[in-house]
């Protein structure tokens, strides 16, 4: 081996270890990180009795690859607009199980009488719980279907964003040695300013770029031009100040909003697997055996820190949020472990050298401890809650079932709320496109123009551009949101209304006239009544403007159908759930997806034959075949091979029929969804009705009408019971049914 460099023997001694150890750990059904990081033990100089690495070095700048692929990864995973759409319940428990569990870690160091800087990363990294691990946990463990797993995958599309800026935050806080607010504040706003930036240039431009050199694209040079887009975003973070592993995750979020992201992510996943096995490998290389026997009792201090902290604030954080205690502590029964993130932030304090060196190996052993207690304590969580449901004081139960029950009512639309927000969305956005270019013209064409038609005429002309680049954002900026319909409403409402409504435009006037008064103040000297008169008359021709008007149009449009596209298509091929399914949560039913497979019993057979509602409670709501959707099918539809049967039940019910069912996945067939969108609405039996006395078949809601029962609440109870066919209807009950806009108005129309 000495003939050949000794960055390709360590990489034979890397892979080899890595490959015979995970094959191992898959045989007894532990994460394959586990494994990873064990052959990085094995291939450490802790170990002298094995060949091992001998240019450690090296293999650090692969694990640094190995960094940028996984955080790249895990952005084409990760969406905006899932951020968007998580729900209060997932921000407000996030928020606060991160907030706690910062503070738990750095009490702990405190504890330990260890330095500042240790107690702080070690809090950052006992904050993130591993979402790599929770996904596998929830698949071998059957879980997925169930309510409370969609909130704990919630929770970790924002643990994962807000890992991000604690990165940022604390490689700031390294660089400066200290913790002055005015400069956090001044590097979030700096982190927020380029994630705005970034985003949308990138959301704008690329999905239009892949589209023109689509037919020139093959799998080679799909995957080049995703690579050279990462690490070009890479080196831009890092030009910027920011870490590189910051950069890919930007970039691959910009490409999940793509329709090439898929095709990207089974792409650029074979690299991921290599370089991120390679990144955690280099983390079990970095564990010393002799310093966790030294550390044991601050390992296991940390253990019990995670296992509770995260136990007793994730539950507190979800219910908070208005969860039921049940759900809640399932949710935080499932969020005790620490993972990637952690190694990822062990290692930026290891390369800012602000870290102790005995920090690593401790967070190592305590992923690994916590890892493999993650099933257990997942499975702990219903027998706690039955313990704490049986002795808890009927009063405090009544408090928590009143709080949840309140929090879960729908709020009603807020036009003011609504136009504010949009607003301040559209202020933030287009001022940040407007600094940006004006920074770049100020920087770069300013320069160049003077260089060529000296000092006076470069500078007149700098200015002519700067401000006709920027005069689209800035009459976006100014007219967005004018004649739309909450300020319409706002504006007849009340003729109070008026003056606060005229003050926002206003507002947004004078934020365009400081755009124009600062390009002429920098080029120019000139009194500030000069500079604002001459503002004044831009940002008038701005609005009159019919040219700047379609401009602006065509860039929004652009700009929202890349971000949609996406969407719009999934919507198309029924790669995703009705609106009404969103709504079922609140009466503890939801929508399943289920794929009968070539090989099923049920195939062929109907589902008056199958009788899947007596059997297993459940009901079929949609089939999905081919391209083709069939809502509400009645008992003489049948199952083919290949369909796609969406089940509405509650977890038990749908967990007894994916047992029963071969396989549950979640990639749909094509289907166009936007033709026949069901909804969710309610009934009040009245004393007058038809249905008064009659059962459920003899309304024929489901076979005159096309409707489906999913619950009843009969008056003067707050419980949603499973229909009954033959369970007749009586006086004041309130019958929730699915079903098209046309059906339930012929419905309703028929018995109200």
């Amino acid at each position: 081996m000495s003939q050949i460099p000794s960055l390709i023997s360590d990489l034979a001694v890397i892979l080899i270890s890595a490959g015979l150890v995970t094959l191992l750990f898959k045989k007894l059904k532990q994460p394959v990180v586990l494994g990873y990081i064990v052959a990085g033990l094995l291939a450490g100089p802790s170990i002298t009795q094995i060949p091992t690495v001998t240019n450690v070095e090296s293999i650090r700048i692969w694990a640094d690859i190995g960094v940028i692929f996984l955080l790249f990864a895990l952005g084409l995973d990760f969406s905006f607009k899932k951020l968007m759409k998580v729900g209060g319940s997932a921000v407000i428990s996030a928020c606060t199980i991160i907030f706690c569990m910062i503070l738990v870690g750095v009490f702990v160091g405190w504890t330990f009488g260890w330095n500042r800087m240790d107690c702080i990363y070690l809090g950052g990294m006992l904050a993130m719980s591993s979402t790599t691990i929770i996904y596998k946990a929830f698949d071998d463990m059957g879980l997925r279907q169930q309510r409370f797993a969609g909130l704990v995958l919630s929770i970790l599309i924002l643990e994962d964003i807000l890992a991000i800026v604690l990165m940022v935050m604390l490689s700031t806080m390294a660089v400066s040695q200290n913790f002055e607010g005015g400069e956090m504040v001044y590097s979030i706003l700096k982190l927020l300013f380029f994630l705005i930036l970034w985003f949308v240039v990138g959301i704008y431009g690329i999905p239009l770029f892949l589209k023109r050199v689509r037919k020139l694209m093959s799998d080679e040079t799909l995957l080049i031009v995703s690579l050279a887009l990462c690490f070009g975003m890479v080196y831009l973070a890092a030009l910027v100040g920011f870490s590189p592993a910051f950069g890919a995750f930007i970039m691959g979020s910009i490409l999940s909003e793509t329709i090439e992201s898929e095709h990207i992510g089974k792409l650029v996943s074979p690299v991921k697997d290599l370089f991120g096995a390679i990144f955690f490998v280099s983390v079990g290389m970095m564990v010393d055996p002799a310093m966790i026997v030294e550390y044991k009792y601050q390992i296991l201090v940390i253990v019990l820190a995670v296992l509770l902290g995260q136990t007793i604030f994730g539950t507190t954080g979800v219910l908070l949020s208005g969860q039921p205690l049940k759900t809640a502590m399932q949710c935080g029964f499932s969020l005790t472990q620490i993972g990637e993130f952690a190694f990822i932030i062990a290692s930026l304090g290891v390369s800012l050298k602000v870290t102790s060196h005995f920090l690593y190996p401790i967070v190592v052993a305590v992923s690994v401890i916590t890892t493999f207690l993650t099933p257990y304590m997942i499975r702990l969580a219903v027998p706690a809650y039955n313990v704490i449901d049986k002795y808890m004081p009927s009063r405090w139960r009544r408090l928590l079932d009143r709080y949840s029950s309140g929090a879960s009512v729908a709020n009603h639309s807020n036009n003011w709320k609504k136009l504010v927000i949009a607003i301040i969305r559209i202020v933030l956005i287009y001022a940040v496109l407007s600094i940006a270019v004006t920074a770049l013209f100020l920087h770069f064409i300013v320069p160049l123009a003077t260089d060529m038609l000296g000092d006076l005429w470069g500078r007149i002309l700098g200015a002519a551009l700067t401000i006709a680049a920027i005069a689209p954002f800035l009459r976006a900026m100014i007219m967005k949101k004018n004649r739309s319909e909450e300020f319409k409403s706002l504006w007849s409402d009340s003729r109070f209304n008026h003056a606060p409504l005229i003050s926002i435009i206003l507002l947004r006037i004078v934020i365009a006239i400081g755009f124009i008064v600062f390009i002429i103040e920098n080029l120019f000297r000139a009194s500030a009544a000069l500079m604002v008169g001459i503002a004044i008359i831009v940002v008038c021709a701005m609005i009159l403007s019919r040219f700047l008007k379609k401009q602006s149009i065509v860039l929004e449009r652009t700009f929202v159908r890349n971000l949609h596209y996406k969407e719009i298509q999934q919507e198309y091929l029924g790669e995703k759930q009705p609106e009404y399914a969103g709504r079922l949560l609140d009466r503890d039913l939801h929508l399943s997806d289920f794929l009968i497979p070539a090989e099923s019993a049920w195939a062929g057979k109907t589902l008056r034959e199958l009788d899947l509602g007596k059997k297993y409670d459940v009901h079929v709501a949609s089939i999905i075949r081919g391209k083709h959707r069939l809502n509400i099918p009645d008992g003489n539809t049948c199952i083919f091979p290949n369909d796609l049967i969406q089940v509405i039940g509650t977890d038990e019910q749908l967990s007894l029929f994916a047992s029963v069912a071969e396989k549950a996945i979640h990639t749909y067939d094509d289907e166009d969804f936007g033709k026949h969108e069901m909804k969710l609405k309610q009934f009040v039996v009245a004393k007058d009705s038809p249905f008064v006395g009659h059962s459920i078949i003899e309304c024929g809601i489901r076979n005159k009408y096309h409707c489906l029962v999913v619950g009843i609440e009969s008056a003067g109870e707050d419980v949603l019971r499973t229909p009954q066919v033959h369970m007749p209807l009586k006086e004041d009950d309130v019958v929730w049914v699915v079903g098209e806009e046309d059906d339930l108005n012929q419905l309703f129309a028929y018995c109200c």
